[in-house]
């Protein structure tokens, strides 16, 4: 399966376009792997909506700018609950840190769901 070539043509027939707006190399906020990456701040946009939001490549990838499968493959196609489901789901323990991350994850699905409410189920085959 070409999981690339199959989310060009989801973005292709749903008009999303995947702009790179600026990158930096540091750590990303919420993360707590203690590593510095590329990070690129990108916009999804579709029709006259948009998500603009930071994006933590891979390690492996290094500078390589993310692919739009990479973006989709990502980004939060769930509504995860609230906190106490969100920690069990994630393994997580009910900290600051973890709220801290809950929250940016309910920010994430709020303008995913804004931006693609209606053709979620497609775009959450793309993994």
């Amino acid at each position: 399966m070409d999981y690339q070539a199959n989310a060009l043509d989801f973005a292709k027939s749903h008009g999303i376009k995947l702009t790179v707006l600026s990158y930096r190399f540091g750590y990303m906020d919420n993360w707590i792997d203690g590593v510095t990456r590329c990070i690129f701040t990108l916009c999804l946009s579709r029709g006259r909506k948009h998500y603009t939001f930071e994006f933590g490549q891979s390690i492996a990838a290094g500078s390589q700018e993310p692919t739009m499968y990479d973006v989709l493959a990502c980004i939060q196609k769930y509504d995860v609950g609230d906190l106490a489901n969100f920690c069990d789901e994630f393994g997580y323990e009910p900290t600051k840190h973890t709220r801290k991350v809950y929250k940016a994850v309910c920010r994430e699905w709020a303008a995913v769901e804004r931006l693609f409410g209606d053709i979620i189920e497609e775009l959450q085959d793309i993994q």
